[in-house]
Order: structure tokens, then C-alpha cells, then sequence
């Protein structure tokens, strides 16, 4: 059993040498090994998480061999509850802080009613302006028209009540 748990310390050790050394580089030649690791929907099946849990499940069974008087089993049992011990603290102290911190800068056009944003370019009573909205980690700018028919001037606080044709109709902040 000890070269099992020598086995599983080592490729972790080297894989995460590896990856820490050689990512950039790793992450292009093995692109479909890792995306065939990692299944989409079960965050917690991550190659971090796995390659973890592997090297600790080893750790654990040298630890245990030798520092303890158990044998076969029992240490191969406590080996799998520590790695998944483990395992759970680097998917929810990690990865998933991690995961949940990406931005991304799309948007869909319908996602900004009830968004408020300023008035960049003057929108007159019967015509078109600008807003400056915020969206995620950026702003956008888009053409707008007063949903109440009067004229909004520049530096104004507006939100976003409705959208025809890719036009934002918007309104006073202060009206609502």
C-alpha cells in the first residue's frame, strides 16, 4: 500500500511542479485532457480539486503508515476521508471563490431595464441622446430617448424603463 499513497504524493507534487512552471504552456498542449477532467455542472470535479484530493489522499497514507500503528484498511480508509476533507476545503476556499470572481463584460440589451445611468449626451424632448450605464465590471454607453417626452440634460440621473429597437427609453431617477 505504501507505493500506492508514494505514487499519488508524486504525480501531485510533479503535476502541480509542472503546472506552477510550465502553465501557459501545459494549459494549450493539455487543453482537452484537462476539459475531458473537468465536468461542466459539477464544480466540485475541478483538476485543482482531483489533483488535490490525490496528493493528499498520499500524504495521509505515508503519514499514517508511518507514524501510526494502524495497518492496511484502516489507513486506507482514513486516507480517503482526509483527502475528501481536504478536497472540499480547496474547491470552497479556492476554486469557487475563484470562479464566482470572474467579470465578464457581456451583457444582453434586455438586462438594463431598471439599471440607472447618467446622461452623457443630452437627450432633447422628441429626440435621441446618450447614457452611460453600468454593467458588470464596465459601463456602456447607449442611445436613449425620454420615455416622458422631455428633454433630460447632460450629468442627469436616469434609469432604464423600457427598450424599443435597441433605444433605451429612460426616465428621471428622481421621478420614480
Amino acid at each position: 500500500m505504501i507505493e500506492l499513497y508514494w505514487g499519488s504524493l508524486i504525480f501531485g507534487v510533479i503535476f502541480t511542479i509542472l503546472v506552477l512552471i510550465f502553465g501557459d504552456i501545459l494549459n494549450g498542449i493539455l487543453d482537452g485532457v484537462i476539459s475531458a477532467i473537468s465536468i461542466d455542472g459539477v464544480g466540485f470535479l475541478q483538476p485543482m480539486v482531483i489533483v488535490g484530493g490525490l496528493t493528499s489522499f498520499g500524504a495521509a497514507g505515508i503519514l499514517l503508515t508511518e507514524y501510526t500503528d494502524l495497518e492496511g484498511i484502516p489507513i486506507l480508509f482514513l486516507s480517503v476521508i482526509i483527502s475528501v476533507f481536504i478536497s472540499v476545503i480547496v474547491f470552497f476556499g479556492y476554486v469557487k471563490p475563484m470562479s464566482n470572481a470572474e467579470n465578464s463584460s457581456m451583457f444582453s440589451i434586455n438586462d438594463l431595464i431598471g439599471k440607472v445611468g447618467e446622461v452623457i449626451i443630452t437627450i432633447p424632448k422628441d429626440g435621441y441622446g446618450e447614457i452611460l450605464v453600468k454593467v458588470g465590471a464596465g459601463n456602456t454607453n447607449q442611445i436613449a430617448a425620454s420615455y416622458d417626452n422631455e428633454e433630460i440634460i447632460t450629468g442627469t440621473r436616469v434609469v432604464v424603463i423600457d427598450i424599443k429597437d435597441n433605444v433605451l427609453y429612460v426616465s428621471r431617477f428622481e421621478n420614480i
